[in-house]
């Protein structure tokens, strides 16, 4: 911006207030006076290098069509969008004076001191009502939106002078039905108050911002953020799990109630969470401070805000940072460590001095140099484990267990030197997989809902094509989830899983590796800190990873599977917590790859089916109590008795394809009917009628 007011489209432009990762917005008022626009007004428009990005111009125009469907005294009001002379988008949008709640509470904090616990509620109901209006939103022909806000968070909650309360930002916000629900879920909004199936890149709903507001409302409460974590892969998977450890140590504290109805609100189960906005407003309305009262401290609360954000504060803070910059120092670096990298190194790996250490295994044989990246890859991958010692970076042979930098990295999988799970008793049971596939050994966890490590052994076929080789994964579940998979093959360690899904590239793994040590060896922290992949992300390609390993095995067919009941890792820094079905689902494709062919499938067009009771042979396969993946639940509520192969395949995707449907998007339809399908056969919850 220059000193003076810069001309863009009907508006001038008099000062850029704040700047996100695709958008950028202003103080503004309009070119001409007497026209639709007030004196003062907000205008938004793209980053320069998204103006010809065509995604980027997709989401304005969706953010710019749903915000304007939403007419509410509780949300910031939208004016109109349009283009300039140039044809660059904009959003004109209600100026509030005031600030955000994100600011207030980081005020109140550095002051020690928090919002009441009534003024908290009345943020929130004024969330809620202005959520009502968003979810209920309907279109210019009167049909219903079913907006998702999907960035419900202290940031996007508007707080006036007066004390009035605004919801904004619809730069991530989806509607369900239409064009605009279509496409990957990738979200870029502040993941902290996401809900769990956001976290995982499950469908969400409304509901989705029903928790985020619960987080905001628990946030308000406890003076501090609901899940504070010590890393983000820490704060991601506290959520999923929906560990309000916080909130239940304030319990005491809250009136009586309050915390009954915010605990619902923070359910991980989105059933099981306030069926809508103003269900859950009504719920928190016993809690409430007088409405007066609640707005003349939150207009007591700007005033503060207003206050430290003067020139005199701003400038002490810049006085703060000068300080910190001039007494700051890279931390020395020790004897034959590769923690830190050399001054002035930049990011080029070579320049990185790496350490070697050595390893003395425990029939004798040595093996070494290695780095600490590759140290860490034998210690995953169980090629070093227990039993083995290790000359660390030159400090000297000792035990793995000793060293404290390399004893969570080791792995409960036999490797190359022959470290096993061991158990007096031998495993509970063992399947031939020449005879028993993966498909039914999980179902048999499944109905079992099991606890317990299933460690796969795979043999190669000696007369198979060059390259199959040998291979070895242990499984572990609790309840009958997947909690954890360890493997022997390097190539599944994560950064090689992201380099082969596109994600990563190869010099940016390399550089990764380069600096592992700075970040614990952790790989997904060292990516997060790079800023080469978000936290979410790294959380979801963690999980992928994770369902692929076990789908991999699918595809062996020759090797055996042992249980060991009740058996447990060691230490599992991000538990898995994945449904087995969705797992089975993805196994079975990697087992076809042939797409949609009939005959792989077995599944003759004219086959007539049944339901069945869950046995095959006489053995369950499945409970009442499991959650199938959609395209299987829509399968089985398709299929009744009598009914072919053909009309299942028919009813479930030919009736509702679009005029100039793709035809591969109809391949890929038939395929997921096809696969559910043999999903439901191998249960037990279909069966083949014999021919009369």
């Amino acid at each position: 911006m220059t000193a003076k007011p810069v001309r863009f489209g009907p508006f001038y432009l008099d000062a850029r207030i704040a700047v996100g990762g695709t958008a950028e917005v202003f103080l503004a008022h309009p070119a001409e006076v007497g026209g639709p626009f007030p004196d003062r007004l907000v205008v938004k428009r793209l980053l320069p290098h998204f103006g010809a990005d065509t995604e980027g111009r997709t989401m304005f125009d969706r953010e710019a069509r749903l915000h304007a469907c939403v007419h509410h005294e509780n949300v910031v009001s939208v004016f109109g969008a349009g283009t300039d002379e140039q044809g660059e988008p904009y959003l004109a949008m209600e100026y509030i004076e005031g600030a955000d709640l994100y600011r207030l509470l980081r005020a109140l904090r550095q002051d020690g001191d928090a919002l009441s616990p009534g003024v908290s509620v009345y943020v929130a109901r004024e969330v809620l009502r202005a959520l009502a209006s968003v979810h209920e939103a309907r279109g210019e022909a009167g049909d219903r939106l079913d907006i998702v806000h999907r960035d419900v968070s202290p940031s996007n909650i508007y707080l006036s002078r007066t004390g009035g309360v605004k919801l904004g930002d619809f730069g991530i916000a989806r509607s369900l039905v239409g064009p605009a629900s279509t496409g990957a879920q990738v979200l870029s909004g502040k993941f902290s108050y996401f809900a769990p199936e956001q976290v995982a890149g499950e469908p969400a709903d409304q509901r989705a911002d029903l928790f985020s507001l619960a987080v905001v409302l628990a946030e308000m409460l406890l003076g501090r953020p609901l899940f504070p974590g010590t890393g983000q892969l820490a704060v991601l998977l506290q959520i999923r799990d929906c560990r309000t450890d916080l909130l239940d140590a304030a319990r005491d504290d809250l009136p009586v109630g309050l915390y009954e109805v915010l605990k619902r609100g923070l359910s991980c189960s989105a059933a099981e969470r306030f069926p809508s906005a103003l269900a859950f407003n009504e719920a928190l309305s016993p809690f409430e401070a007088d409405p007066a009262m609640a707005r003349r401290d939150l207009a007591a609360g700007v005033k503060r805000v207003e206050r430290l954000g003067s020139a005199d504060g701003i400038k002490a803070v810049h006085q703060s940072v000068q300080a910190m910059r001039a007494v700051a120092a890279p931390p020395p670096r020790e004897q034959g460590r590769a923690d830190s990298p050399p001054p002035d190194s930049g990011n080029t790996t070579g320049q990185y001095a790496l350490a070697p250490s050595l390893v003395e295994f425990k029939d004798g044989t040595r093996g070494g140099p290695y780095t600490f990246a590759k140290l860490v890859e034998l210690l995953a991958t169980g090629a070093i484990g227990r039993g083995d010692r290790i000359d660390y970076l030159g400090g000297g042979m000792r035990d793995i267990e000793s060293i404290e930098d390399l004893a969570r990295f080791v792995a409960p999988v036999t490797g190359t030197k022959g470290h096993t799970l061991s158990d007096p008793d031998g495993p509970t049971w063992t399947q031939d997989l020449g005879t028993v596939g993966m498909l039914d050994v999980l179902l048999h966890l499944v109905a079992d809902r099991a606890t317990g490590a299933l460690v796969v052994e795979h043999e190669a076929d000696p007369r198979a094509e060059v390259g199959e080789t040998p291979g070895r994964k242990e499984l572990f579940f609790l309840h009958g989830k997947l909690h954890h998979v360890a493997s022997s093959d390097a190539t599944e360690l994560l950064g090689e899983y992201l380099v082969r899904r596109g994600k990563l590239a190869r010099e940016e793994l390399d550089l990764a590796l380069a600096v592992l040590p700075r970040y614990g060896g952790r790989m997904g922290d060292t990516l997060i800190a790079l800023g080469l992949i978000g936290p979410v992300g790294v959380f979801r390609a963690i999980r992928d990873q994770g369902r692929d390993r076990v789908a991999d095995t699918f595809r062996w067919r020759r090797g055996k599977a042992s249980f060991y009941d009740a058996r447990k890792p060691e230490h599992v820094e991000f538990p898995l917590d994945l449904d087995l079905p969705t797992i089975l689902l993805s196994g079975l494709a990697v087992q076809h790859p042939d797409g949609d062919a009939f005959e792989s499938f077995g599944l003759p067009l004219g086959a007539r089916i049944r339901t069945g009771d869950g046995h095959v042979a006489g053995t369950r396969r499945t409970t009442t109590d499991v959650v199938w993946p959609p395209s299987v639940s829509r399968v089985l509520a398709t299929a009744t008795d009598g009914t072919t192969v053909g009309e299942i395949l028919e009813a479930t995707f030919g009736e509702r394809r679009p005029p100039g449907h793709k035809a591969d998007l109809v391949r890929g339809q038939r395929r997921d009917v096809l696969l559910a399908l043999k999903l439901l056969f191998a249960a037990g919850l279909l069966v083949r009628e014999r021919a009369t």
